[in-house]
């Protein structure tokens, strides 16, 4: 099993198009990247802890490429967009790769070189070191799922979901 931590924006994106996806085991949407600890949601909203909304996805390397898994990042956000993603606006939203040594740290360097070649603008999403994960509160976990008929779901994250289908057949249900 491995184990990525992105942000993309709003957690509950990624989280919809993660639990998705083949091969994957656990996706927890949490807070990450910033100075104050224990974070709640309504501290990280602020904009003043210095926390991406984030999410750890644990997949199994031997039923889904690691490629597709960075792929579905890149997919499920405006990596050219810096620190918003539609309305959500603050580096709470940034784009960011949360890297754990040097190795995937050059890993998702590559990631990004490669992503670029299908965006017009430049990508902005960062690569930072990982520090302190803090889980997010229930409510924020599998929150697509458990609201289907939620605005933002409606809206926002079903487009999304229908992008990763389409893009990652094989790989999204």
């Amino acid at each position: 099993m491995q184990t990525l931590t992105l942000a993309a924006g709003c957690f509950w994106c990624l989280d919809a198009v993660y639990r998705r996806t083949t091969g994957v085991h656990e996706v927890l949407s949490g807070y990450t990247g910033g100075s104050m600890p224990d974070p709640d949601y309504y501290s990280v909203c602020s904009g003043t802890t210095g926390h991406a909304e984030a999410l750890q996805v644990t997949f199994d390397e031997t039923a889904v490429p690691e490629s597709v898994i960075l792929g579905l990042f890149f997919t499920g956000h405006d990596p050219t967009s810096l620190n918003r993603q539609g309305n959500d606006v603050g580096t709470q939203y940034r784009s960011a790769m949360f890297y754990r040594d040097d190795s995937e740290q050059e890993k998702f360097a590559r990631a990004i070189e490669q992503a670029q070649e299908h965006f017009d603008k430049p990508i902005v999403t960062t690569l930072e070191p990982l520090e302190t994960f803090y889980p997010a509160e229930e409510v924020h976990q599998d929150f697509y799922t458990r609201n289907p008929f939620n605005g933002y779901c409606t809206f926002i994250i079903d487009p999304k979901v229908a992008r990763a289908r389409a893009q990652y057949a094989e790989w999204v249900a």
